[in-house]
């Protein structure tokens, strides 16, 4: 027996799909913008972490998430995530360019 779904949950599922579409474009142009931020630092020879950089940016994300009323450890979490994957990214690029490539 199907359930038909009430009108307003339906308005709230189709706004968190929207929502999900709009971060998962905002990360593809995250990502692109650090793909550039790793070839130039493979360039001139600076490492793929940048824990000073990344410190400053969890505090200021703990401010963003505090102002919009989210828990601020997961947004910490969730940059975690985040800069972890561009460290490895920027880790393959200074490899690819360090062999030539």
């Amino acid at each position: 027996m199907s359930e038909q779904t009430p009108p307003e949950l339906a308005r709230l599922r189709g706004s968190i799909d929207n929502i999900d579409a709009a971060l998962v474009h905002l990360l593809a142009e995250r990502f692109k913008a650090t793909q550039q931020v790793g070839v130039l630092k493979a360039r001139i020879g600076l490492p793929a972490s940048d824990p000073g950089r990344e410190a400053r940016q969890v505090d200021r994300l703990r401010r963003l998430a505090q102002e919009a009323d989210l828990d601020p450890v997961f947004a910490e979490k969730f940059l975690a995530f985040i800069v972890a994957e561009v460290i490895r990214h920027h880790e393959a690029i200074a490899q690819d360019h360090a062999q030539g490539d």
